[in-house]
């Protein structure tokens, strides 16, 4: 990362733009040199059926998304703290996830914000809270070396690959609070309420909950992050609407919302006659 605080890219991702644009530049059509005018079937079939090895879903703001970033987040997913039920990301919602990420690099970027990047101790304090406090973590006995390695291979995951994306989870954490967080209160209470609905029933019955105050500042931290969430989705609803984000996959195109039912004529009544019964046909 710069020294002005811009998002590191990850390796893998240049990777999967240089493949995207080698991909895209051999199934452009070119001249040919006269020795292969007439290639081998084979070699006339293989450059008729390009091998697609990544597909861009999304542009935004002329940021390409991958096909194999929304894997990506699916299998990060797993390391979400506000993950409560063990439900599978939908790639729509993956997808979704992306482009508010990326509408946000892009405001770090502009804005040029110092001081952003977290220190190599930050990272590995909240690596070691992951494998020391996640449920689905304690599980498979993350705190040990081979409990961590078998828990990354179950979901596809390398520690290279976690510790990217801690630190940037960290990076787009800072700007939020710089930006909204001030004035935000968290209260003993809401800590405790959180703790005892919702962290604790996370854990089966015979599993060593840990106690609320070692716990106390993770909660106060997700807390935090979900009011933050509330205060900015109006300026993240502006930014979609002012940037250039176009959805390429059908499929992960977000959904019209149903019309709704058309509502029944209310009955008439026929008007009573002067004798007072309803009016019938006589």
């Amino acid at each position: 990362m710069s020294q002005h605080a811009s998002i590191r890219v990850d390796s893998s991702r240049c990777a999967h733009l240089w493949l995207l644009t080698a991909v895209l530049a051999a199934a452009t059509p070119c001249c040919a040199p006269a020795a292969q005018a007439n290639p081998a079937p084979d070699q006339a079939a293989s450059s008729a059926s390009p091998l697609v090895l990544d597909r861009a879903v999304a542009v935004v703001n002329k940021h390409v998304i991958l096909a194999s970033d929304l894997d990506d987040e699916i299998r990060l997913s797993v390391l979400d703290p506000n993950t409560v039920l063990q439900v599978d990301l939908t790639r729509q919602q993956a997808l979704d996830q992306l482009i508010s990420r990326t509408l946000i690099e892009q405001q770090i970027r502009q804005q040029d914000i110092e001081a952003i990047e977290p220190s190599p101790e930050e990272v590995n304090a909240r690596l070691h809270e992951i494998r020391a406090e996640l449920p689905t973590c304690i599980r498979q006995n993350c705190a040990s070396d081979a409990g961590w390695k078998a828990f990354l291979a179950a979901h596809g995951l390398t520690a290279e690959r976690v510790e990217a994306y801690l630190r940037y989870r960290l990076e787009i954490l800072r700007f939020i609070e710089q930006r909204f967080r001030q004035g935000i209160q968290v209260s003993p209470q809401q800590i405790d309420l959180y703790y005892h609905e919702t962290l604790v029933p996370q854990y089966a019955p015979g599993e060593t909950v840990p106690p609320l105050d070692q716990v106390a500042p993770r909660i106060q931290e997700i807390l935090l992050q979900q009011q933050v969430n509330e205060l900015f989705d109006n300026w993240l609803t502006d930014l979609r609407r002012q940037g250039d984000v176009e959805v390429l996959d059908p499929e992960l195109a977000p959904q019209p919302a149903p019309a709704p039912a058309p509502q029944p004529a209310p009955a008439t009544e026929t008007p009573a006659s002067p004798g007072g019964a309803k009016g019938r046909s006589r």
